[in-house]
């Protein structure tokens, strides 16, 4: 089984923080994001990973080659026309079962089904209060999905699909996306998988549904942090183990880099630091403090701090990039 991660995209979203740097490595609890999707597929133990990357994809290899030995092929998607496409640059390596997982999804659910199915695909789900950013699923009285909907009008259906997917045959999921390109059938002016998928339903392949105990969707500044109180929460809280300085109070959760400087602060709850930090005088909660920054005599609260950034006086919200110097006294 192979593992594609489409990652092309200029997490738009996420700027000043992407100019620089792509969103999958940003910081969440201590490590980048990147790493929990790899985390969670573990079990799984895929024969090889395919990363679709784009702007700023020389440092995903960088870090990929780096850090893990599993085998890894990187391919380049020059231009940005959609999910489908980005998954049929990579067809000359497809050929059996395939997983497809977006790298804005960050989850914890059991994909044990992906062993045992006898299904054509699985769709993993879950229930949120507005689908409207996102693509759903109706299933039909046998429990296989009838229909996708990517970004609906209405909030009647609020299953929505997560950008997980489980395919069994990849060359089936290649010819429905051939055909979608042909026919030109895009949404919002990009080529969709859930329409892709569509046209495996209608073909006859059984889609069904498995839901996830916990999604969040990182594209924005606000999910990001989301998803730090989340991970620090459940696992990834390292205050036990910090040596703390006099004169400095930390509230847990927290996960602060070993190497970090501390002085006469008072640091979260909810606060991750990075490698090389220096945080002076200052009071932080629910924010994310990126490596090398240095923080003095400020409060900050719900903030993404990039790295290498001199942040100084004041009370404010923060959301600088990388490199950057800002006075605020």
């Amino acid at each position: 089984m192979k593992v594609i991660i489409p990652m092309a995209g200029l997490g738009s979203r996420m700027r000043p923080h992407t100019f620089s740097q792509p969103k999958p490595l940003l910081n969440v609890a201590g490590k980048p994001m990147l790493d929990y999707l790899i985390d969670r597929l573990e079990m799984l133990h895929p024969e090889e990973y395919i990363f679709i990357v784009g702007y700023l994809g020389e440092q995903i290899q960088d870090y990929i080659t780096a850090t893990y030995d599993f085998k890894a092929r990187f391919v380049v998607q020059d231009e940005l026309v959609g999910q489908a496409h980005a998954i049929y640059l990579a067809r000359e390596y497809l050929g059996g079962p395939v997983i497809t997982l977006f790298s804005d999804t960050l989850f914890e659910g059991d994909l044990s089904i992906i062993n045992s199915t006898d299904a054509d695909a699985i769709a993993f789900t879950m229930e949120v209060d507005d689908p409207r950013r996102f693509g759903v699923v109706e299933l039909d009285n046998s429990g296989y999905v009838r229909r996708f909907i990517e970004k609906p009008d209405s909030l009647e259906n609020k299953t929505a699909v997560i950008g997980l997917y489980y395919i069994h045959d990849s060359l089936a999921m290649l010819r429905a996306i051939e055909k979608q390109m042909a026919r030109k059938q895009m949404t919002r002016g990009e080529f969709f998988l859930t329409d892709s998928f569509q046209i495996m339903v209608e073909e006859g392949a059984r889609f069904v549904t498995q839901t996830v105990d916990m999604w969040l969707d990182t594209g924005k500044t606000e999910a990001v942090l989301e998803a730090n109180r989340r991970l620090l929460e459940s696992g990834r809280d390292n205050s036990e183990k910090l040596a703390v300085p006099p004169g400095v109070a930390i509230l847990p959760p927290v996960n602060i880099h070993p190497s970090a400087v501390l002085e006469r602060s008072v640091i979260g709850p909810h606060v991750t630091i990075g490698e090389g930090c220096e945080i002076r005088n200052s009071s932080i909660r629910n924010s994310i403090i990126d490596a090398g920054a240095q923080v003095k005599n400020l409060v900050l609260a719900d903030s993404l701090v990039g790295r290498n950034t001199l942040s100084h006086g004041g009370c404010h919200i923060l959301n600088i990039g990388e490199q950057s110097s800002i006075d605020l006294s």
